[in-house]
């Protein structure tokens, strides 16, 4: 049974083709620049990659391209062959749990979520109405990020804030990056050795957040009501005083959103690089002596050491840290700097071991008090398996 995962953004489609009877992917690729001049597709295939500048004016003509292709280049003979179809979701608010099947329901609670995911939704949108379109007789799936992140007690998701912005307006956090999240929490077990642990995820790409867990329950995550906070990104502020947004209002002749704006487009990584938003571009200033790219990286490790020690004793100690996405899959620096400074915990790096990138490996020393692993996430397998489970009910 072949399974399609479908990420849609504003200018962009994600997508990944599994057969699911061996977990395989067999196909992937990214339609980039979507409703834009100088539009292009790249699809991996059989050891192969093709990419192809074409036009694409908007998502449904980026969805018939691709559905032609993976039949023209013999990927699939024809488009019974997809049985199912997983669409990752922005923003499931407070009711949506768990995965769900695509309904006229759904469509208009999601709809009804705009305002909570403004950039994404639109896209996300898009992305299921043209598939509809083009595969009207296949079962979709919704696979929210927020979903994870559900068993938070009030104590964890309630802000210090009127009582009513909560009640009237749904003013709490929510966490992103549920899906990454679940993926690794079924690795866990098996790594550890044990199903029940403590354990604290630390999911490190250009969006970054950390969760702590329990037996596979979230019990507190990074981000809140939107993405821009918990740590520091590559073009997200992470945490900060509310009170500087008014101030930069007023002495930079700002609106609201145009400060909002550079918190989610200007700051982290960038805004105290002030060259780079990738991390491979910050580390080698570090490595070159750049004094801003040095302060980037201390504050970035920083930010994720506060977490992980908070969510240290939220637990009451831990069995496992994990990194994964593709900084924390990929930057051994990062990795080591963070440990570094958890060596108070008893948490010890084996720095041979973590001499790797995009693999899954321990990484702690044999004596260490927690065990800490790389583990690469697979957010589209999650969300094929999750379409998978609900088109079979």
């Amino acid at each position: 049974m072949k399974i399609m995962s479908i990420n849609a953004g504003s200018s962009s489609l994600k997508f990944s083709l599994f057969e699911m009877d061996t977990k395989t992917c067999i196909a992937s690729g990214y339609f980039e620049r979507v409703t834009l001049e100088g539009s292009f597709y790249t699809i991996k295939y059989n050891g192969e990659k093709i990419q192809e500048s074409i036009d694409m004016p908007n998502h449904m003509i980026a969805v018939e391209i691709l559905l032609d292709r993976l039949i023209s280049i013999g990927i699939i003979e024809s488009l019974d062959e997809i049985e199912g179809v997983g669409h990752r979701l922005a923003h499931g608010a407070d009711r949506y749990k768990t995965s769900a099947p695509i309904t006229e329901e759904l469509m208009a609670d999601f709809k009804s979520y705009t305002e909570l995911a403004p950039l994404h939704i639109p896209a996300n949108i898009l992305g299921i109405e043209a598939m509809k379109k083009v595969l009207p007789n296949v079962p979709m799936v919704g696979v929210f990020d927020t979903s994870f992140h559900q068993t938070l007690d009030i104590t964890k998701y309630i802000y210090p804030v009127p009582y009513d912005w909560y009640k009237k307006y749904g003013v709490r956090k929510y966490g992103f990056h549920g899906t990454s999240y679940r993926y690794i929490c079924k690795q866990i077990p098996r790594l550890f050795g044990k199903d029940q642990y403590k354990a604290i995820i630390c999911h490190l790409g250009s969006g970054a957040s950390v969760a702590a867990v329990k037996n596979g329950e979230c019990i507190d995550t990074s981000m809140g009501f939107t993405p821009v906070v918990g740590v520091m990104m590559g073009t997200r502020s992470g945490d900060i005083d509310p009170s500087i947004l008014p101030f930069i209002m007023e002495k930079e002749d700002k609106t609201i959103d145009e400060v909002m704006s550079d918190l989610n487009k200007k700051s982290g990584f960038l805004g105290l690089s002030q060259c780079a938003s990738d991390f491979r571009d910050i580390y080698e200033g570090v490595r070159n002596g750049n004094e801003q790219c040095q302060l980037a990286f201390s504050k970035f490790v920083q930010t994720v050491v506060n977490y992980i020690a908070m969510y240290y004793v939220e637990l009451g100690g831990a069995d496992v840290l994990c990194f994964t996405a593709g900084l924390g899959e990929n930057a051994s620096e990062a990795r080591e700097a963070i440990i570094e400074k958890l060596s108070c915990l008893g948490i010890k790096l084996d720095s041979q071991a973590n001499q790797i990138r995009g693999e899954e490996v321990r990484i702690s020393s044999e004596d260490s008090s927690v065990q800490c692993f790389v583990v690469p996430t697979n957010e589209e397998l999650m969300i094929a398996e999750d379409t998978l489970s609900l088109i079979g009910e």
